[in-house]
């Protein structure tokens, strides 16, 4: 764990807002050098705080039209069909996140697809065969909103 002060905490909340703005223009904004911006930024990524550059793209633009939150209790457990559940899921393209959760469910699954019609494509051709499966619940999302910033 790192410890963080003032300028790093502000400095988080404007890479969060853009990635992409250049240390020069976060160091005008932080009243910061670039070069003092940039070793901040070089030691929160190296402290592990952040990694890597994120593309956020629209899946309505892009066609998905209907995201839907699949929780999935596994019918047999043990260390191997968790293993292969993870595997085996992970390689279903319209599966965007698994989380294995505590809870009712065993994981959950955002999906996106085209339609209904493609979702269920996908989740009798794809997920319901996925080593393991037992019981499945579909919450289709109607709307998201998105908290921007940092924790």
């Amino acid at each position: 764990m790192i410890a963080l002060d003032d300028l790093d905490r502000a400095l988080l909340r404007a890479l969060s807002a853009d990635l992409t703005a250049s240390a020069g223009a976060l160091g005008r904004e932080l009243g910061l050098s670039q070069p003092a911006c940039w070793r901040r930024i070089k030691r929160l990524r190296d402290a592990g705080v952040f990694s890597g550059a994120r593309l956020d793209l629209d899946a309505a633009a892009l066609g998905y039209g209907v995201t839907v939150f699949l929780g999935i209790k596994l019918a047999t457990k043990g260390r191997v069909s968790l293993e292969d559940f993870e595997r085996a899921v992970s390689a279903i393209p319209e599966v965007q996140t698994v989380e294995h959760v505590l809870g009712l469910y065993d994981y959950r699954l955002r999906v996106v697809a085209r339609d209904i019609s493609d979702f269920e494509r996908v989740l009798r051709r794809r997920i319901m065969m996925l080593p393991g499966v037992g019981n499945v619940e579909a919450n289709v999302l109607l709307s998201e909103e998105r908290r921007p910033g940092p924790l």
